[in-house]
């Protein structure tokens, strides 16, 4: 299965885990720009309906799924979900990787109890339908992928969410969160959910467009240490990050020509991610960078710190070099997707 878990080799998963989404100069706790909270942030103060009726809806690759009733029972296997699930105030009765999930999303917490059944990449399928859903949330790309496949041969319904959507990816995360509100007749929550997302973000644009910058040119990366051997991951076109930045008026500069020069292979199509070595860093200029804090794991963060390519480039020299707070997953759902707009808008405007 092609998704944002499989963008890693094994060797620096707990890296990559935890760079996908966070950062590294000073770490500091997102929200404290003055943005207000949403005010569908708790489900104890939930006051949305749930539907009882029948459910019709296509899946994110086409797929027509029909439910006599929206679902009650969902094993999730990709994070981005599980975090849709509780934002629904939804508890899965199953996920993949329970540990890794509470290690590296911090938006939405998972209850104790909830069944693991293993990796993303290779979940227990055997564990899975112990728990007893009625509903299994997969991710991929197209209605070929073999997960699908493998478990269309159990006679529980499967609802497929398109992985990323490089053309739309803040669209995207929206739309499946959308979309797993409605298998789980959480449609009215759904709606208020995205409609406070969506005034957050228009909040925090209005309180980043009078900052005055040297320039509007941005990069955020993550990156991973393995062997000795400093990798750097530039969130290009088609991220959602990148996405983010753009939105609040940055101009992203990781482009297809710097990747050529500076890449070690071609960007992934579906999430925007190239990958370099630090001295590809110096192909961006004067721009602003914004990084993924490793919180300790793997060690990039304090190898970045130490290189001497690092430590010359204009924005770490001037001060425009910025770690996002550690645990905000790149690829999650509205919550996520809220404390890195969060991280962006702290980073811009402190002084």
């Amino acid at each position: 299965m092609t998704s944002f878990r499989r963008l890693a080799t094994a060797a620096c998963v707990a890296a990559a885990l935890a760079t996908a989404g966070c950062g590294t100069t000073s770490v500091e706790e997102a929200g404290s720009g003055g943005v207000a909270a949403p005010a569908s942030r708790s489900c104890a103060d939930d006051t949305t309906t749930t539907s009882t009726g029948p459910v019709t809806l296509t899946d994110g690759v086409g797929r027509k799924v029909e439910l006599p009733k929206p679902a009650e029972r969902i094993a999730v296997l990709e994070w981005q979900q599980v975090e849709d699930a509780l934002t629904l105030c939804v508890t899965p009765v199953a996920v993949s990787d329970t540990k890794g999930y509470s290690t590296w999303v911090s938006s939405e917490k998972l209850p104790a109890g909830v069944t693991d059944i293993g990796t993303r990449e290779e979940p227990d399928l055997d564990t899975l339908y112990a728990a007893n859903p009625d509903l299994i949330i997969v991710e991929a790309f197209d209605a070929e992928d073999e997960i699908i496949a493998q478990l269309e041969k159990r006679d529980v319904p499967v609802l497929v969410t398109l992985g990323a959507d490089p053309k739309d990816p803040i669209g995207n995360m929206k739309r499946v969160f959308e979309m797993i509100g409605a298998a789980t007749g959480r449609t009215e929550r759904a709606e208020q959910v995205v409609k406070d997302f969506d005034a957050h973000f228009a909040e925090a644009k209005e309180k980043v467009a009078g900052v005055d910058l040297p320039t509007k040119d941005f990069l955020y990366f993550d990156g991973w240490l393995q062997g000795g051997n400093l990798t750097i991951r530039p969130y290009g076109e088609g991220a959602l990050f990148t996405a983010l930045g753009e939105e609040l008026g940055l101009t992203p500069v990781w482009t297809d020509e710097i990747n050529k020069a500076y890449g070690d292979g071609g960007v992934d199509p579906a999430y925007g991610l190239a990958q370099t070595d630090v001295e590809g860093l110096t192909a961006v200029g004067e721009a602003n960078l914004f990084y993924a804090n490793d919180d300790g794991a793997g060690g990039y963060v304090k190898a970045l710190q130490k290189n001497s390519i690092w430590t010359s480039l204009p924005a770490v020299k001037e001060g425009r070099a910025h770690s996002f707070p550690p645990r905000i997953w790149g690829a999650g759902g509205p919550r996520s997707t809220e404390q890195a707009v969060d991280a962006f808008v702290d980073l811009l405007t402190k002084e």
